[in-house]
């Protein structure tokens, strides 16, 4: 019997450590062939080894996605070598510096842009193009509870998270007579490095891991995922429509 994802390309960023680590790894058991894209090719040579063990392919991208540029190069390579992709799935992030906005200097600001909207929008002008040419094309973006509650000395990842939803529901809106299916993920508090490190003093046991999340994520990306323009949040297993505008 077929894998539910046999012959579909997934293409997952932030994919060598945490959510993007365990949802490459879950779509990889499903048929996919992953492209994994990272800034980290050691954790992409673990995925690597993990995903031939369980039976699946990969092709690894060293990539750093402020290399804007480099996204443009990777689309291309991707047409030449597949003339498609099948799944997008927009997961790398920083959480950049948690301190009060008067203290942060400009240029954490802009790191924190270039990566959590900037490369975004990128992937989404290179990636869209192969995306028409599958069948099924389906994107995934993880968001963040953030994005509305606006908590005190995280601003600068609430408002990347803000802008990603918005970036998000605008291509949504914009595809919405295509095959194409696009939505947004909030996994919500994970045990992941990077929540670790934005709360120290969380004990990590209390988390769902990666691996649990991913599971949810998985289904997202298969053909017979219909809905678009919603936003899945993964502790209240809800799927809710993008807030209106206003």
């Amino acid at each position: 019997m077929p894998l539910p994802l046999a012959s579909r390309i997934a293409l997952v960023t932030g994919a060598s450590r945490g959510l993007g680590y365990a949802t490459a790894r879950a779509l990889a058991k499903t048929g996919a062939h992953v492209v994994a894209v990272a800034r980290t090719q050691a954790g992409l040579e673990e995925l690597d080894d993990e995903i031939r063990g369980d039976g699946g392919s990969a092709t690894l991208v060293p990539l750093n996605l402020t290399d804007f540029d480099g996204i443009a190069r990777l689309g291309a390579a991707l047409n030449d070598r597949h003339g498609k992709l099948d799944i997008l799935v927009g997961n790398a992030g920083v959480a950049g510096p948690s301190s009060p906005l008067g203290h942060i200097e400009l240029k954490p600001w802009n790191d924190v842009m270039a990566i959590n909207v900037t490369a975004n929008f990128q992937l989404i002008r290179c990636m869209e193009p192969l995306l028409k040419q599958s069948d099924a094309g389906r994107a995934v973006f993880i968001t963040s509870a953030a994005a509305s509650t606006a908590p005190a000395y995280l601003a600068p990842y609430a408002a990347s998270k803000t802008a990603l939803e918005t970036l998000v529901r605008a291509w949504a809106n914009e595809t919405a007579s295509t095959p194409i299916r696009i939505n947004l993920f909030n996994p919500g508090p994970v045990r992941t490095r990077m929540r670790a490190t934005v709360f120290p003093g969380e004990d990590p046991a209390t988390l769902d891991t990666p691996e649990q999340v991913a599971e949810l994520i998985v289904p997202m990306c298969a053909p017979d995922w219909t809905e678009t323009g919603k936003l899945y949040d993964y502790k209240t297993r809800a799927l809710m429509s993008f807030r209106s505008p206003g």
